[in-house]
């Protein structure tokens, strides 16, 4: 089996699966571990960044936030 066979596998299980993802993508456990996986991200950039970055962090954190979990 190649990286091919592999891609293509992966293909079909998103296209077959796409509602079960969806549904996952938005549900309150997304939102849970989205939240902390983002916060530990976000405090990490802030840290190794100059200050004046940090409300653009703040604002991409948002963004991301959005696209997952229940908010």
């Amino acid at each position: 089996m190649g990286i091919e066979d592999i891609v293509n596998q992966g293909k079909q299980f998103l296209e077959q699966n796409k509602d079960k993802i969806d549904d996952a993508l938005k549900s309150e456990q997304a939102e849970e571990i989205s939240d902390k996986v983002l916060d530990a991200a976000a405090d990490f950039v802030k840290k190794v960044a100059p200050d004046s970055v940090d409300a653009h962090v703040d604002n991409v954190r948002d963004n991301i936030d959005k696209a997952v979990g229940t908010e």
